[in-house]
């Protein structure tokens, strides 16, 4: 893997997700820059990063979840 498709993959598996004004989320800009293969490997490394944030979380919520929950209180 270059450095170049190292970092699209770490802005990708971050929680953070800019909203469109009507509140829809929009993917990554980066996601539309990897190909086949760095999507299926970015999906993985995001369902292995999110167990770790849940593992280390005291209620065992990952960053989405806690995501989520801030926008429904």
């Amino acid at each position: 893997m270059t450095r170049d498709e190292e970092l699209l993959l770490e802005q990708v598996t971050g929680a953070h997700r800019e909203r469109h004004v009507d509140g829809t989320i929009r993917a990554h800009p980066a996601w539309h820059d990897l190909d086949d293969a760095g999507r299926e490997e970015a999906f993985e490394a995001t369902l292995a990063l999110r167990k770790l944030e849940a593992a280390l979380d005291e209620n065992g919520f990952s960053s989405t979840v806690r995501a989520l929950l801030s926008r429904i209180k």
